[in-house]
């Protein structure tokens, strides 16, 4: 390291930030009594190369503690060590033995080395402690790369894990790319290929691999220590700054293919656990501000996101935090969106009280910079708020959590489903009750990580984690899902083809109704694993992507395929007002059948019903039916006029070619009825008659 010269400094910006041949350091700490800057050669020292102590009258502004150090640049590994009070019960737990992340720290290094029992331990162990980069975010070239902007009417969501879609040997990555930035971007053609217009990626800022139980893996990445950092795990490039440009090349290469980036981003909790956890950042920096703690006992942490703490989001400090993390991603990193991981905890006070106006969920809502991007809610939290339809804003979307439940009873045969099942169909208006409300801001979906995947759902009743090594107590008791009639994998062919015949209603379900879809990486092949409904720390084969599955599964990769492409080809589809208001209201969008025309059946025994699309300044004429009762029903279809026929395009009770046609090529009906077979769905598309003169879509 060149010779460094020690100037005062500024309070603002924030972390660490390049200029003028040196780099100014600003960290917010209230009630510390001294703070020093370490400057490390490598990521792995033990011992800094530099101790900056900082003077409180010449380096401390307020609660902001800064110095500018001449001399260093982009690359420069740091930390910090903060003396105060350590008395847990006032709600302090300084400690100068523990390095400490900076809040602000773009990149964070030493992951290698990083032992978590380092910062659970008393006293220091630098060398196996995380550590922070200085980066200078200019000069990367983007090469004109500017946010897409896609509205939700013409988005498919694609909830994919970096690590767990190209790590399997079968990904055809190269071994160093395997599980990487750089490896998900060989497989964009496959993502264009389905029809994927959003990636919803699992939580790539900076997390605790370790926060796991003994001998496994923090796989999903729900336990962050850096909100500003990529995660270096899942970058190829070992290099100090490389994780941060092999970020950029990816969204940059998304975005050539059209494909939207939206962060699974956690700003609920960290991974400093509850009182019995390590020491690493925010606790040794100003505990009391950072975290809710239990006003009766403030040496103890209020657990409102299940993982031991809960960030104290309205707190103004932790709001500009918030904040500044989502500006960065959007404008240094291009970012598209985001969904915020127990969004609802964000709606409580530093008591755990619910707020009428959260002030960071409106600052989010309403920041300028944020403007153009998507923002989703999972609208509840671990503790039992539940928001699904009275999220707070105007732009807010919504995980529809209601949608997965009532679509999962329906198919499985449950009785009283019937009007829950209709409302999901037409974007939930029971829910999203505001007038002028989008009905494409509710985000629809039948899986996602945390549950069953889509094939278990059909082959499993009951959980099966025993590999979490927590004897089968984790993870959620009802998950409405079937077997369909053996638990588990079977050779026997009928259980096997209504498994298929079940996977096909779902994704039928799912993409023609109103509002967002959103599908789990690796449904579209069949990805099992093995009846485990919360494998958070399975980072194996359990949860990888096997690409061979493909070929196996290439009649429901090609339905997959087909079927998006139909519904983001159809304007009916992608209309951005409700078709109606409630199930039964016939509008010029949509009419309500049974197995007689525009006579559903509503009553709590009913496991069938049918919908009619229409919107013919497009030319669009659609008829989707439903029958999960286990017998087949005689469905009397709509009338049309002579120079039109229905043509089927889906059933589901067929086998693979004919369960999806190309429209073309697509049969026509010439009954007046559809016989469907049970537990199986129907869409039907009305298409002219040869010779006649009606456009053909």
């Amino acid at each position: 390291m060149s010779e460094i010269k020690i100037h005062r400094g500024q309070s603002y910006p924030l972390g660490a930030t390049i200029h003028d041949g040196g780099v100014n350091f600003s960290l917010f700490s209230m009630n510390s009594t001294a703070v020093d800057l370490l400057l490390f050669e490598n990521p792995e020292d033990s011992e800094p190369s530099h101790v900056i102590h900082l003077d409180p009258q010449e380096h401390r502004t307020f609660a902001y503690w800064h110095v500018y150090v001449h001399g260093i640049g982009s690359g420069q590994i740091y930390a910090y060590r903060v003396f105060g009070p350590h008395d847990p019960e006032r709600g302090h737990r300084f400690d100068p033995s523990k390095l400490l992340l900076d809040p602000y720290a773009r990149v964070i290094v030493n992951t290698e080395n990083y032992r978590r029992e380092a910062a659970l331990q008393p006293g220091g162990d630098w060398g196996h402690m995380l550590k922070c980069a200085v980066m200078d975010p200019r000069g990367y070239n983007w090469e004109g790369d500017q946010h897409l902007r896609l509205p939700y009417a013409q988005t498919v969501i694609y909830e994919l894990h970096i690590g767990g879609f190209t790590r399997h040997p079968s990904s055809g990555v190269t071994e160093e790319k395997r599980g990487t930035y750089a490896g998900l971007i060989e497989k964009i053609p496959y993502l264009k290929s389905l029809g994927i217009t959003a990636v919803e990626l699992m939580p790539v800022q900076q997390f605790d691999e370790q926060d796991a139980p003994p001998g496994l893996t923090n796989y999903w990445g729900y336990s962050p220590v850096a909100f500003f950092a990529p995660h270096r795990g899942y970058s190829s490039r070992k290099d100090v700054l490389g994780p941060v440009d092999e970020f950029r090349d990816m969204v940059k290469a998304l975005h050539r293919a059209g494909i939207e980036v939206i962060l699974d981003v956690v700003f609920n909790h960290t991974a400093e656990g509850d009182h019995r956890g390590p020491v690493f950042g925010l606790k040794g920096l100003e505990n009391s501000i950072y975290y809710m703690l239990d006003p009766h006992d403030p040496s103890r942490y209020l657990n409102f996101s299940g993982c031991g703490n809960t960030l104290n989001t309205n707190n103004s400090i932790v709001r500009r935090l918030i904040l500044d993390a989502l500006r960065y991603w959007v404008q240094v990193m291009h970012v598209d969106g985001f969904r915020f991981d127990l969004a609802s905890v964000m709606a409580r006070d530093e008591d755990g009280q619910l707020l009428k106006n959260p002030p960071i969920l409106w600052e989010i809502e309403t920041d300028p910079v944020l403007a153009g991007t998507k923002i989703i809610a999972e609208a509840w939290d671990a503790a039992g708020l539940y928001q699904v339809g009275t999220f707070i804003g105007h732009r807010w979307a919504e995980w529809n959590g209601r949608f997965r439940d009532d679509v999962r009873r329906f198919m499985r045969g449950d009785e009283r489903t019937i009007w829950d099942f209709a409302n999901r169909l037409i974007g939930s208006p029971d829910l999203f009750r505001q007038p002028d409300r989008e009905p494409n801001r509710s985000i629809n979906f039948v899986t996602c990580h945390d549950g069953f995947t889509l094939n278990d759902l059909v082959s499993y009743n009951h959980k099966h984690n025993e590999a979490n090594l927590e004897d089968n107590r984790d993870g959620i008791e009802e998950n409405f899902s079937w077997n369909c009639g053996v638990e588990g994998p079977t050779d026997d062919p009928q259980v096997e083809r209504l498994r298929q015949r079940q996977i096909r209603n779902f994704l039928v379900a799912l993409l023609i109704a109103q509002g967002t879809p959103m599908l789990l990486m690796g449904d579209e092949v069949r990805r099992s694993q093995r009846g485990n409904n919360n494998a958070y720390c399975q980072d194996n084969e359990m949860s990888w992507l096997d690409w061979r599955l493909l070929e196996r599964e290439r009649g429901l990769w090609r339905f997959v395929q087909m079927l998006v492409a139909f519904t983001q080809s159809y304007h009916v589809f992608r209309e951005e007002s409700f078709w109606a208001r409630k199930p039964g209201d016939n509008t010029p969008r949509i009419a309500w059948h049974g197995v007689k025309c525009h006579q559903p059946d509503w009553r709590d025994i009913s496991h069938s019903l049918a919908l009619e699309l229409c919107l013919p300044e497009a030319g669009e004429h659609v008829y989707v039916a439903f029958n999960a009762y286990w017998d087949a029903l005689n469905f009397e279809l709509p009338w049309l006029p002579s120079d039109q026929r229905w043509h089927r395009f889906v059933d589901t009770s067929l086998a693979c070619p004919e369960d999806i046609c190309e429209l073309q090529q697509s049969p026509p009906i010439v009954s007046p009825t559809y016989t469907l077979e049970g537990r199986s769905s129907l869409i039907l598309v009305a298409l002219p008659v040869q010779g006649s003169r009606h456009r053909l879509h």
